[in-house]
């Protein structure tokens, strides 16, 4: 039992100091989109986010899947001391990710008006042609990540995406500003000024791939002595390596691009549905100055850039923790399996589920509660439908958080099939559901949202059942959803009138919006103690928790 707390304890370390360092990322990367929004407008966001939706699926179909498929292969050879046929995999993986990177850059750079045609914007292109070079650079960058946390460390894959993203941050804002200064003439000023956004992903990608392969020339020794030692005489041939890797990868490709196709056809179905209806009453508004009464190119433009570029930007925040657990817990899941360990799996299964649902809940009815001036204090926007959009669906950061972490467990329990027949039929549900909306209500944008709602809902359904009869578990509800959800409602009502309260005596959003914040943590922090809906000892798996336990135990809250 000692040895299960431990692993549990570990896992959830490692996940954490992912989850620490890819909450960090998001916020770098909220925070240079500040200054790059206001350079290049909502239209720039529009083609930014149009850019990123279809570079995202080549990425997908390329590289993305790398890190999980990598570590899934190498965590099982590591767990049996088959360090040679680790390295196997790495190198198979390394073949694969140069030939298959290399070949998706290449597609989508000479196919970029393609796939600009495809959105129904022509000017897609421009921002799409620089970013290709950056799937062949993270598909070299993925496999070294892959096998760092096949190792079950995920320092490397941290501070390689710190370091990506700092550097993105400040290449992006630099370069949006000097190509839009540069071609303010031009009437496709927007698409240069997304442009420069890309390169900044571009470079930030190479600077971390440079990261990456420093700690691999640093580690190299240590590889080294593990292979010297490696005793075990089964020995996979680079054919089999191969065979595994493409058996392994698709599944998963196959589950993330259904995921990732959404947003693409999203894109599509609204510039195509939308051109030719009239400006409902909720885009009027926020086009007063406008005057034209029907969605022109422009209009649709802006409307994705605040969808994509705000909506969609705020709430992948805290589902960062979700992709960081994840992605920690299927290296420990396949150990204990191939160790028979089947206590452990469901132990870490709860762990997994319970710390993601304790932070994902609070973050959902926090940006519900803040939407406003939370849009205020970032993008100066103070439109009555973005900030409607993010109190409506706020709710998938809890939809989205279950069913990527239970996407994991899945795929951990290797069960590779099964997240991809959600997806897809998730993703069935969604295509129809947001045609009907768009093509016979006036609901516009609004639609986009409840259509992504809907889609993690029906993910997050499916993989419950699944979990639930694949490793007959039972998930403890009381204290992973209900006590949660009354804290979190709780903290919502405090602090909505500390900010209001803040707010009408100082006159100052910005003040009132982080000290709103600072209280929402605090309070809920204090609730889920009082209403033990976390225990002493889960408090001690998380990094530092033993003295977070001493601190609460002088302050008597424990």
């Amino acid at each position: 039992m000692q040895g299960t707390k431990k692993n549990t304890n570990n896992f959830l370390v490692q996940g954490s100091i992912l989850a620490a360092a890819s909450i960090f990322v998001r916020l770098i990367g909220l925070l240079y989109r500040i200054p790059m929004t206001r350079i290049i407008g909502n239209a720039g966001n529009g083609l930014y986010g149009y850019a990123f939706e279809i570079y995202n699926i080549a990425l997908i179909l390329s590289s993305y899947t790398l890190p999980i498929a990598v570590s899934k292969l190498v965590a099982a050879r590591n767990s049996q001391k088959q360090y040679r046929n680790a390295y196997r995999i790495f190198l198979s993986a390394m073949c694969f990710a140069v030939v298959v990177g290399l070949v998706a850059s290449l597609i989508i750079y000479f196919g970029a008006d393609f796939f600009a045609m495809i959105v129904n914007d022509p000017l897609v292109a421009i921002p799409l042609k620089v970013l290709s070079p950056t799937i062949f650079v993270f598909a070299v960058m993925g496999v070294l990540r892959g096998f760092y946390q096949g190792k079950n460390t995920m320092i490397p894959t941290s501070v390689s995406q710190i370091v990506e993203q700092v550097v993105n941050a400040v290449v992006s804002i630099v370069a949006a500003y000097l190509l839009v200064k540069n071609f303010s003439a031009s009437e496709n000023v927007a698409a240069y000024g997304a442009a420069g956004g890309t390169f900044g992903t571009l470079i930030g990608a190479l600077v971390g791939l440079l990261f990456l392969l420093f700690v691999f020339k640093i580690y190299k020794p240590l590889l080294n002595k593990q292979l010297r030692k490696d005793t075990s005489s089964y020995r996979e041939s680079y054919s089999v390596t191969f065979k595994l890797l493409i058996i392994t990868i698709l599944p998963i490709i196959l589950s993330q691009t259904v995921y990732q196709i959404s947003g693409v056809l999203d894109g599509t179905l609204f510039g195509h549905i939308m051109a030719s209806k009239k400006m409902s009453s909720f885009d009027q508004a926020v086009f007063k100055n406008s005057i034209t009464s029907i969605y022109t190119q422009e209009v649709r433009r802006e409307l994705m850039g605040i969808y994509s570029g705000k909506y969609r930007l705020l709430t992948n925040v805290p589902i960062a923790i979700a992709s960081a657990i994840g992605a920690a817990i299927i290296p420990s899941i396949i150990s204990a399996r191939i160790k028979g360990m089947e206590a452990a799996i469901k132990d870490k299964v709860h762990a997994a589920i319970k710390f993601n649902m304790l932070i994902a809940i609070p973050s959902a009815v926090g940006m519900s509660v803040l939407a406003s001036p939370i849009l205020k204090l970032l993008f100066n926007d103070t439109d009555v439908l973005t900030a409607n959009l993010l109190r409506i669906g706020s709710i998938c950061i809890i939809f989205f958080a279950l069913s990527t972490v239970t996407n994991a467990i899945l795929q951990g329990i290797n069960l590779l099939r099964i997240p991809v027949i959600h997806s897809a039929i998730s993703l069935g549900i969604h295509v129809v559901l947001l045609f009907v909306l768009l093509q016979f209500t006036n609901l516009s944008t609004y639609a986009l949202v409840i259509g992504n709602v809907t889609f993690a809902l029906v993910v997050c359904i499916l993989n419950w059942i699944s979990v639930a009869k694949h490793l007959k578990y039972k998930q403890e509800i009381k204290k992973t959803f209900l006590i949660p959800t009354i804290c979190a409602a709780l903290m919502g009502v405090a602090t909505y009138y500390t900010h209001y309260g803040l707010n009408a005596l100082t006159g100052h959003n910005a003040l009132a919006t982080l000290v709103s914040l600072v209280v929402a943590v605090i309070v809920y922090f204090i609730l889920l103690i009082l209403m033990k809906g976390i225990e002493e000892q889960e408090l001690e798996f998380i990094p530092k928790g033993k003295k977070i336990v001493r601190v609460l135990k002088k302050i008597h809250l424990l």
